[in-house]
């Protein structure tokens, strides 16, 4: 083993699903290195969902605080030099933040996945694998370090209020339960809110119950009310209702997820939940639900096929098909199939 290092910056500042993935690197850092001090530059609704993770100083940066808030970082880190900055977000904001940041080592993606300038803020790259979940990527930050995360975990840090509220909104009664996130912050990864309510009428003619879930945004409400118009069934209507440290308690009561590509996913799967993930623009390999993709609907393929007149394997690692019309491909009956393998693998005691 290296010698520890004495103290580490994360830069991560966005968003939701991304910080989750972060979260493993902590423990994985954390159990090598228990004396070094963590310090994680982070953005204003991050922190809510991770305030609390054990062992870690939040430096929190809003967004809307511009190069003023850069500036006020830089003074508050004036007296302070890290061993090392792991710059682990490549928009240029967070390049021209990690430059407020004092460090002897700069730990950055490598070119492949660079962009708005990261090469000329970091001096050190973590290794090129295309091929690999976002979350092994942003695990191969340690490795340069000297060490290998090789066990992924996540204890999110929910207090026991969270789980209380949770616990509050349905009976706990035996009834399998499909919380339905419907929106992306990416619009273009959104389904039709007609084919979301088919599917929770189908699983709702099986005996589930429906809740959906999500925050306090204009589309998210239109969506949610989109929905519960065209169900035929009643829904159990959270939408808004819940704070960014309820969410993951939230979830993780549910049987099922169905969602988007969305930091729900991930909230999610890092609770223990299966997710029933809708992916075109995306592909689910690469951002799906990390421990559990069987339950996801794959139209990646057609939708590079049909976009951009080559297939998946022909693009490069990490495209992004977002192009209108593109989740049209996911069907009705794509995702009440997932849903009822879902079905099957829990009566066959696969789940």
């Amino acid at each position: 083993m290296p010698a520890p290092p004495r103290s580490l910056c994360l830069l991560r500042l966005s968003a939701l699903g991304d910080v989750t993935h972060v979260v493993p690197l902590v423990r994985t850092m954390r159990q090598a290195w228990p004396e070094t001090a963590i310090t994680w530059v982070i953005g204003t609704g991050e922190f809510k969902l991770l305030e609390g993770l054990p062992g870690v100083e939040f430096l929190v940066y809003d967004k809307r605080s511009g190069v003023g808030g850069m500036l006020a970082l830089r003074r508050t880190l004036r007296e302070r030099r890290f061993d090392a900055l792991l710059q682990m977000q490549v928009a240029l904001r967070a390049n021209l933040l990690s430059a407020c940041i004092p460090a002897e080592r700069r730990i950055g993606y490598d070119a492949s996945r660079s962009k708005d300038l990261h090469g000329l803020f970091v001096d050190e790259r973590i290794p090129d694998r295309p091929g690999i979940h976002v979350l092994d990527a942003i695990g191969s930050f340690c490795e340069p370090l000297g060490i290998v995360q090789t066990d992924v975990a996540w204890n999110m840090p929910v207090p026991e209020s969270a789980h209380a509220w949770a616990r509050a909104q349905w009976p706990d009664d035996g009834t399998p339960t499909l919380v339905v996130s419907p929106c992306s912050s990416h619009v273009l990864r959104n389904w039709r809110a007609e084919r979301y309510a088919a599917v929770a009428d189908h699983a709702a003619s099986k005996g589930w119950r429906v809740v959906l879930c999500g925050g306090r945004s204009a589309l998210e409400r239109s969506t949610s009310d989109a929905i519960i118009a065209a169900m035929r069934t009643p829904a159990l209507d959270l939408v808004g209702k819940d704070t960014l440290k309820q969410l993951p308690a939230l979830l993780a009561r549910a049987d099922l997820v169905m969602t988007p590509d969305s930091g729900p996913t991930h909230i999610a799967n890092a609770m223990g939940a299966k997710v029933l993930g809708l992916h075109a623009p995306s592909n689910p390999r690469r951002s799906g639900p990390y421990s559990d993709l069987r339950y996801c609907v794959d139209r990646y393929d057609d939708a590079a096929r049909k976009f951009l007149g080559k297939p998946a394997d022909a693009l490069p690692w990490g495209t992004k098909i977002e192009r209108e019309g593109a989740m049209d491909l996911v069907t009705v009956d794509d995702a009440i199939a997932a849903l009822e393998r879902f079905c099957s693998d829990r009566r066959a005691g696969r789940y």
